[in-house]
């Protein structure tokens, strides 16, 4: 079985005090407490026969609730730990998203476990603005890398 892909954009600004990038915090109970590797681009499953670069779009949109215009250029292919594959392209956010107005998808599982009572929760509870060091700190390990593949794509 192939393994699955997702697609997903590394949002970057240039900020007065220099580069950063947009990373969101998973929600649901299992990342509730976790922080630090915990964060990731905005990303999710490219569904069978769907471009590549228009799901990591819609996935952005599904996550933060805006559409982030701009030209996307390709980062890479990254692996994560568990087999997946991550499909990012970077692009600059340059219409100013707010996190502030952050407005996420949901999705349903049961909670708590073997309770058999549904509850719903947002895909992504928070996102911020990160410069370099502290999204090299929060990013998913399997993600570190875009952060230097975009480090030498701007320089």
């Amino acid at each position: 079985m192939a393994a699955k892909r997702s697609a997903g954009l590394l949002i970057f600004r240039l900020a007065p005090a220099g580069l950063q990038v947009l990373l969101v915090h998973p929600g649901g109970p299992f990342w509730a407490r976790k922080d630090e590797g915990a964060w990731s681009i905005p990303k999710g499953l490219v569904e069978e026969g769907e471009d590549e670069l228009d799901a990591a779009r819609r996935e952005v949109r599904e996550e933060i609730g805006v559409a982030i215009a701009g030209e996307c250029r390709w980062l890479g292919e990254y692996r994560q730990p568990g087999g997946k594959r991550v499909l990012a392209w970077c692009v600059e956010d340059e219409a100013g998203f707010d996190p502030a107005h952050l407005v996420s998808n949901s999705f349903s599982m049961e909670w708590p476990p073997k309770s058999g009572r549904m509850q719903a929760f947002p895909e992504v509870d928070r996102a911020e603005w990160l410069d370099l060091e502290t999204a090299s700190r929060k990013i998913l390990k399997g993600q570190a890398p875009m952060l230097d593949d975009l480090r030498r794509r701007l320089a």
